[in-house]
């Protein structure tokens, strides 16, 4: 029987002082990050008192997302990375200073407010690729699972706390506080920046720019592993990822306020808690070598998560109570099993990628990462239109584990994709 000591997070990455560092700094960054997330949405809706603006920060954060997230891996494989981290987190303090200065200012201008939020996000998508292609450099292969667990771990963590935290603060501090809150702490993570060694790029180099970009989606057509490891996301994500339809299950099927409420926060809290739960008990994931049947596996259990998230909400006439705990501990699980999906995906980015090419890849996937669950909140908006909320859900994760097996099956190469594990290290 497995210790306990066996099943908590694997946190042998830590003894790397340069992992270590990024690691406490993001602990104390992600809150910060996450009260400007909160904020700008917050005060764009006090200028405008329109829902429509708020939604525009979707537009304003997903196209420099895509652009510059594809473009900044190209640089991360061009130039030090360690010196794109630095320009990148300086750029980020600067816009959380101007942030700052706007609502200090009183400003009543929402477009000067989403401009900020563009530039902010362009910089966020440069620095994510890039500090994601650094892992390989300080760790071996065989604790990059452990060293992803770890970093979503702080970063879903940051996702419950953060909101809760600008919540409280707004009413009492105001906007300019919470902005000034989150650049004091972005010096956190310049300070373990500028502490990485140099960290240039191996194997030949290209020019940053459409050529590069192109050159890593064929690099990616050409290495069907990896190839599978974005498909198999999207489809997890288009089809499973329920949040649009938590307003109207909140408010309809749980009896909730059409406001908001508790039902409604619980039900945007339970998938970020679940991974983090997943992340404090990830011990198991660095003893896993067959990491492309681990996926497969961990996507499975999302899909039946979510059907049985659809069909707890379309029992909630019959039993509300009991129904709405059986839909959170569903969305619990579902968010679990996607925070080890994430852990094994992103390894496998880092691991079976050249380093050449590392920082393309890592773009790719953060656009992935971001773009699916907004093509989600279209497919299943449209969906609960025509079918109710409760069999969009429900049908969403059948659809998951359907389309994950067939492709899966299709690419055997991506179920049999491992990794050697090394010697058991004591932690």
């Amino acid at each position: 029987m497995p210790s306990l000591r066996s099943l908590v997070a694997d946190t042998r990455p830590l003894s790397n002082e340069h992992f270590r560092r990024l690691w406490l700094a993001n602990i104390v960054t992600v809150i910060g990050a996450q009260l400007t997330v909160v904020a700008v949405p917050a005060q764009i809706y006090d200028i405008t008192g329109s829902s429509a603006y708020v939604g525009l920060t979707g537009l304003f954060g997903l196209v420099p997302l895509i652009i510059f997230g594809l473009w900044g891996g190209a640089l991360a494989d061009v130039f030090d990375r360690r010196t794109l981290l630095i320009i990148t987190t300086s750029g980020l303090i600067g816009t959380s200073a101007l942030f700052w200065v706007q609502a200090a200012a009183g400003n009543t201008d929402v477009w000067l407010l989403l401009g900020l939020f563009s530039v902010q996000q362009a910089f966020f998508a440069v620095n994510q690729p890039t500090r994601s292609a650094v892992l390989p450099k300080l760790l071996p292969p065989e604790l990059l699972p452990a060293a992803n667990s770890l970093n979503m771990t702080i970063f879903q963590a940051g996702a419950i706390g953060g909101p809760l935290v600008a919540g409280v603060l707004i009413p009492v501090l105001g906007y300019r506080w919470l902005y000034l809150i989150d650049s004091i702490t972005l010096f956190a993570t310049m300070s373990a920046v500028v502490r990485l060694p140099r960290l240039p790029v191996e194997g030949p180099t290209t020019t940053p720019g459409l050529r590069s970009v192109i050159e890593g989606f064929r690099y990616l057509a050409g290495h069907s592993v990896l190839l599978m490891s974005f498909v198999v996301d999207l489809i997890a994500m288009i089809f499973g990822m329920p949040r649009a339809l938590f307003p109207e299950i909140a408010h309809l099927d749980f009896h909730g306020p059409d406001e908001g409420g508790l039902v409604f926060a619980l039900l945007y809290a339970a998938i970020p808690a679940g991974a983090v739960i997943g992340g404090v008990f990830s011990g198991w994931v660095s003893r896993v070598e067959r990491q492309g049947y681990a996926v497969v596996v961990c996507i499975v259990v999302w899909g039946a998560a979510m059907a049985g998230f659809g069909i707890a909400v379309g029992l909630a006439d019959h039993w509300r109570t009991t129904m709405l705990w059986v839909a959170l501990l569903m969305l619990v699980i579902g968010g679990a099993a996607d925070m080890a999906s994430a852990a094994f995906r992103t390894s496998m980015l880092q691991s079976a990628a050249t380093d050449a090419v590392r920082g393309r890849l890592q773009g790719v996937f953060i656009v992935v990462v971001a773009g699916g669950p907004r093509i989600a909140d279209v497919v299943h908006g449209a969906s609960a239109a025509a079918v109710g909320t409760a069999a969009a859900a429900a049908g969403g994760g059948i659809l998951v584990v359907v389309g994950v097996v067939v492709a899966a099956l299709a690419v055997p190469s991506f179920i049999r994709y491992r990794v050697t594990r090394a010697p058991t290290i004591a932690r």
